[in-house]
């Protein structure tokens, strides 16, 4: 790596001499990107948050969306407890990850007003529900997904479980696929691409506190 914890936010971590092991390289962005948000000031998230969906809400797509896929973010994540309440306030249709039986993931919709569970810890906060099945996914318009990081060629950082890579493959052509991140989690291909695996989908766009930015076409 070329940089931890210690150096201020806004440094962007790399691992250099991993490329060659893009497992490994992950492991160890995902262990610096995760120290480096713990260490941003709680106090920030509101402001975070409310940022994050003002951006969203310059997306066309997002704004004409009858439903929308998003998450519930957990402590740390970009915050999305805005933009799920202007979707729903506005008679957008919202849907959540829940966790299944076997850690398999499934979704509910977001009911206004609802209170979401948080049913163990360290899991995202859940609607209460029936659950839709994997394959509702393609019910949305946009798919709005967390990462950890994202490049501009599209390439999205994860958590490392697989599940939004393989909930991204039931998604239709043509729907817009939205990463969150904060805006020093942003790669540039060219000089810092992420790396990448096979099973790997890459996303439309990213959004950030300042901006939205298109990374790859719709059609392709």
């Amino acid at each position: 790596m070329t940089g931890d914890s210690r150096h201020p936010i806004g440094h962007q971590p790399y691992p250099v001499g991993l490329l060659a092991d893009p497992a490994e390289a992950k492991d160890e962005l995902r262990r610096a990107i995760r120290a480096r948000r713990s260490a941003r000031p709680p106090r920030g998230q509101a402001d975070a948050a409310t940022a994050f969906a003002d951006v969203l809400d310059t997306v066309a797509q997002v704004r004409a969306a009858g439903c929308v896929a998003t998450y519930a973010a957990r402590a740390g994540e970009p915050g999305t407890h805005v933009l799920i309440d202007r979707l729903a306030g506005r008679g957008t249709r919202v849907l959540l990850p829940v966790l299944g039986k076997g850690l398999a993931r499934d979704w509910a919709a977001y009911e206004p007003g609802e209170t979401l569970r948080e049913r163990a810890p360290g899991r995202p906060p859940e609607p209460g529900g029936p659950t839709l099945g994997a394959d509702a996914v393609a019910q949305a318009d946009v798919v709005v997904v967390p990462a950890l990081a994202v490049d501009t060629a599209g390439n999205r950082l994860g958590q490392g479980g697989g599940w939004y890579d393989r909930m991204l493959a039931l998604v239709p052509d043509g729907v817009p696929v939205i990463a969150v991140v904060f805006p020093e989690e942003v790669y540039d291909a060219a000089d810092r691409p992420l790396p990448t695996e096979e099973h790997d989908r890459p996303v439309h766009a990213v959004a950030t506190t300042q901006d939205l930015r298109w990374v790859r076409s719709l059609e392709g």
